[in-house]
């Protein structure tokens, strides 16, 4: 099997920043917090993003939407994904303290969740290429790097690829990641890279795909049918985060054991009901492939501290590899 590193891995030049590799974390909801990012960045990943975080949230001085942005100065080249639709309160967001810390500004243009799209945000953008110009335009005045993920159209009867990837530049844009499925298509179903190679083919800044990886041979299939400049994992990262190092050729004698520690150790930036929270459903999703587990991860739930959660971590990973 071709390996990734061999053929196409390579640093990404965004705007004014390079990053080490082209293999990405995707920003997931609920889950890449601080602990994980620093997990993938250590991997090999060249960013990994927060979760989306509301723009108004921030605005407003949300207190639970600013404990999204946690970050230190052991996470160099830090990303955060924004979501809204109005662009005075993109530009606020970017411009404030809560992001005084973040080098990258990504705009979620691709959530497909029905209560995000009622909202005007998210992949509803991808109808309003006015809209979606003017809140890149915002987050441009901050003088951040600006990159935008977005969805190829609403449905396979409505595309949009080509103009919504030129108007991204066009705006300002210094990056686009495209997932390959429709709004409507959600998570399901092989990624449509033809969609992802039309975006690549419309403009001159860096081209992610995104969508459909869970090994390497997917991460060289979809750069070998787009032609895309770099991959970014989303689920299958959090599954297992070795990933990165396989795509990005590091020797590493890392085990799911090992990195569930550090992530333990990372969370206690945090108050203990927090780091457990974090550190629980990030655990789940290693042990997706783990039998015999049931009664212990019903254990890693019913337990009332962090000492007791490490102990019961020993036993779930002891001897997973």
């Amino acid at each position: 099997m071709k390996k990734f590193c061999d053929t196409y891995l390579k640093k990404l030049h965004i705007g004014n920043i390079t990053t080490e590799s082209n293999v990405l974390m995707a920003p997931l909801a609920g889950y890449t917090a601080y602990p994980f990012r620093m997990i993938c960045r250590s991997l090999g990943a060249g960013l990994a993003f927060t979760e989306m975080v509301s723009a108004n949230g921030l605005k407003y001085n949300d207190k639970a939407t600013a404990k999204l942005l946690y970050t230190s100065e052991a996470e160099t080249l830090k990303a955060v994904q924004l979501l809204g639709s109005v662009p005075s309160a993109f530009e606020y967001a970017c411009k404030g303290a809560y992001t005084a810390g973040y080098d990258i500004v990504d705009i979620n243009m691709g959530c497909p969740v029905p209560n995000v799209i009622k909202s005007g945000e998210g992949c509803a953008l991808v109808n309003d290429l006015p809209l979606a110009s003017r809140i890149i335009e915002a987050c441009k005045r901050s003088g951040k790097t600006v990159t935008v993920k977005f969805r190829p159209g609403m449905n396979r009867n409505n595309i949009v690829v080509s103009e919504f990837a030129r108007m991204c530049e066009d705006s300002g844009a210094d990056m686009i990641t495209v997932h390959g499925r429709t709004r409507d298509m959600m998570y399901d179903g092989e990624p449509v890279y033809e969609y992802i190679a039309a975006a690549k083919a419309a403009v001159n800044i860096p081209v992610i795909a995104n969508g459909g990886i869970y090994s390497e041979e997917d991460a060289v299939t979809m750069m070998e049918k787009t032609g895309a400049d770099g991959v970014m994992i989303a689920r299958y990262g959090l599954e297992d985060p070795l990933i990165f190092a396989r795509l990005t050729g590091r020797d590493t004698s890392e085990t799911k054991l090992s990195l569930i520690m550090q992530l333990a150790d990372t969370a206690q930036c945090y108050d203990e009901l927090s780091a457990m929270e974090h550190i629980r459903k990030t655990a789940s999703y290693f042990m997706k492939k783990l039998h015999g587990t049931k009664a212990l991860k019903q254990k890693m739930y019913d337990c009332g501290n962090l000492e007791e959660l490490r102990a019961i971590l020993l036993q779930i990973f002891g001897g997973a590899q």
